[in-house]
């Protein structure tokens, strides 16, 4: 049953890669995708399911010998996958918002006037650096949100657009790797006190950094000619939104989004918590601005129902079924033997690495969160950060191997093939070039800690426990 549902997953996989052949919306195949994978692991639960905890066998002690296997897959598994899915769901949805009603005042034009450059190159360095740093205070998916946006005021031809938009992917997710709260996965390093704040952002910016100049280097020995922008229509801005109310939502906006993070440092709740309450005083202020506008001469309405119906639902629905068919994988073990199998690679750097590129095609976070179970190097140890920039830029290299990437696709309706032919060398490229850099800051500067005969290479499972009806189960406690 497992190599079925890893049949299934590849099978949907291509499906998702070949969406414009086969004219199947990537949101459609996505949903069957995970729908199937789940339903295949509850068919086999009595063979699959193992490790229930006692505390759960306890719980339920009425349900039968037969049923609990079932009962632990749903109440314990899948609705834990669920909740940790919807939390990525509700923060893209009001990010997505949030980005959406400052359009809807026009906010973005006030920095789209400041970007003058009309040379493809210049214009090109400068998205590639204020996404980098906007990433690393900001989290990646965010900043992609807002920065293809602005693109869409900046650039007409779809073709160059297009390219811009998988060098934000890449340098969104370049910024976010060298900061704890740039990107997921260093964010889980650092709750788990693998890593430290300035530690890591010592040791990984100037490998983020090249991840982001090789790139952008080999497109500036490419690119030529000049930007063409969109046709500006400022008629209306005199008749409608004031500068002021402009700067007030831009600011509101950034405000909020970049208050997100501070907001989880501050009460350790997850980050959809601080992007809905944002959300909630952005829709206010919304709320209290446009009863002073004439809607006659706006580009768009103003009113946040409205603006939620023009979010990518689909995008959702797409991301909903990636993650379940990556959750099912997680819990029937497929991904936890696959770390194992890059165990016996043996040498940290190749296993880091290899960790990274396999993040472009299954998503970092659990195999991260595999990883920091299977090794137990010290706080801060060369292993941590390194699989910490693998990781976080290793996804760049497949447009659905980050958040960032999935964002782009579908705010732009980027082709995974045509990703695959003009951003994924390029990522590639970045991200080798920046597993160099690190290399060579070690060998000169080496992290503490860092002589592999002071760690253990993995940690042995605890031993099963039998209860009482002759389950077997783990010594988990109940959390």
């Amino acid at each position: 049953m497992l190599v079925l549902i890893c049949i299934l997953f590849v099978i949907g996989y291509f499906c998702i890669a070949l969406e414009h052949p086969l004219h199947i919306n990537k949101a459609a195949s996505a949903l069957a995708t995970g729908v199937l994978c789940w339903t295949m692991y509850a068919l086999a639960s009595g063979t699959l399911v193992s490790g229930i905890p006692d505390w759960f066998v306890q719980a339920h002690s009425d349900v039968a010998t037969s049923d609990l296997a079932i009962e632990y897959l749903y109440k314990g598994q899948l609705k834990e996958a669920v909740a940790e899915i919807a939390e990525i769901l509700f923060f893209l949805l009001g990010a997505m918002t949030i980005v959406e009603l400052v359009d809807a005042f026009e906010g973005f034009s006030l920095v789209t006037r400041r970007i003058d450059a009309k040379s493809k190159v210049k214009l090109m360095w400068v998205i590639a650096f204020v996404t980098f740093f906007m990433s690393s205070v900001l989290d990646n998916l965010t900043t992609t949100i807002v920065m293809i946006s602005l693109l869409k005021k900046l650039v007409k031809d779809r073709e160059t657009r297009l390219l811009f938009a998988g060098l934000v992917v890449i340098a969104a997710n370049a910024g976010g790797a060298w900061t704890v709260i740039g990107d997921v996965t260093t964010t889980m390093l650092w709750i788990k006190a693998k890593i430290s704040t300035v530690e890591v952002m010592l040791r990984l910016l100037l490998p983020s950094l090249a991840c982001l100049l090789v790139p952008l280097i080999l497109l500036t020995l490419i690119l030529r000619g000049d930007v063409e922008r969109p046709e500006p229509d400022d008629d209306h801005q005199e008749k409608s939104i004031t500068p002021a109310q402009q700067k007030l939502m831009l600011f509101m906006g950034l405000g909020g989004l970049i208050s997100v993070p501070i907001f989880k440092m501050v009460t350790h709740l997850p980050p959809f918590m601080g992007m809905m309450l944002a959300l909630s005083v952005i829709w206010v202020v919304s709320e209290m601005i446009r009863k002073k506008i004439d809607h006659e001469y706006t580009r768009s309405t103003t009113h946040v129902v409205e603006i939620l119906k023009r979010v990518d639902s689909s995008s959702l629905l797409f991301f909903l079924g990636i993650l379940l068919a990556v959750s099912c994988l997680h819990h029937t073990g497929i991904l936890h033997a696959a770390s194992e199998a890059l165990n016996k690679v043996g040498n940290q750097t190749a296993i880091a690495v290899l960790i990274g590129l396999i993040s472009a095609v299954v998503d970092n976070v659990p195999l991260v969160a595999a990883g920091i179970e299977m090794y137990k190097f010290p706080t801060d140890h060369s292993f941590w950060h390194l699989l910490a920039y693998c990781a976080g830029t290793g996804g760049s290299c497949l447009i659905i191997g980050s958040a960032a990437g999935v964002a782009a696709m579908g705010l732009e309706r980027i082709d995974f093939v045509w990703y695959l032919r003009k951003i994924a060398p390029l990522a590639l490229a970045g991200y080798l070039a920046g597993v160099g850099v690190y290399v060579g800051i070690e060998q000169i500067f080496p992290s503490k800690d860092s002589n592999p005969a002071t760690t253990a290479a993995t940690e042995t499972s605890p031993p099963a426990e039998s209860t009482a009806n002759g389950l077997t189960t783990s010594p988990a406690s109940n959390p």
